[in-house]
């Protein structure tokens, strides 16, 4: 007798577990940085620190979804604690989609570091300010920051501005913070704890 529930994949409990695991503490990390950083850490020039922890994909496929899920938690909390409603609904579907593809990029090219994290760089630049000006006028901000180039009418000027802005941003947090963790956690044996019999 076969069924679709026996023949399906399933997913072992320590991949689960991990999963959850890395949600959790890219959730609480990006949490505090919005909370010490705050319009650093979403706005149009981001230094989201907690971003240093996308390099757990190089090392762990639970990374991916678990990274996923950490950044849809994390752009869920910060929505319904800046009062967004649903305009912060694109960073929450947007944003973590950004996430998600980075993550699997980085799986992808996790045999050179330097390549996998730059999936990060890579989908963030290009997809969070797509919707950027939608948000930042949502918020009350009618000039593209730092000049006096009014948003109306000037979304291509908006995005090639958050395309360096949050490029540059992304860059230095998982080159600068991100890849010397790795280093770290290779070091101490962790990376390969995390990714025994969880590859699959």
């Amino acid at each position: 007798m076969s069924s679709f529930a026996s023949s399906a994949p399933r997913l072992s409990s320590a991949y689960v577990a991990q999963a959850g695991l890395i949600a959790a503490v890219y959730a609480a990390a990006t949490l505090l940085c919005m909370l010490v950083l705050q319009g650093l850490a979403w706005g149009p020039v981001q230094f989201r620190l907690s971003e240093a922890l996308c390099v757990l994909a190089i090392f762990s496929a639970p990374a991916v979804p678990g990274l996923f899920i950490g950044c849809i938690i994390a752009n869920l909390i910060n929505t319904a604690i800046t009062g967004m409603g649903m305009l912060g609904m694109l960073d929450v579907v947007f944003g973590s989609l950004a996430t998600l593809l980075g993550a699997l990029w980085c799986r992808k090219f996790a045999d050179r570091p330097a390549l996998a994290v730059f999936g990060f760089v890579l989908f963030n630049a290009l997809i969070v300010p797509a919707y950027l000006p939608i948000l930042l006028q949502g918020l009350g901000f009618y000039t593209i920051p730092f000049t006096n180039i009014s948003l109306d009418g000037a979304y291509p000027a908006m995005f090639l501005f958050g395309v360096v802005a949050i490029g540059i941003g992304e860059a230095i947090v998982v080159y600068v913070l991100g890849l010397p963790l790795a280093k770290v956690l290779q070091r101490a044996g962790l990376a390969k704890m995390a990714s025994k019999g969880l590859s699959a």
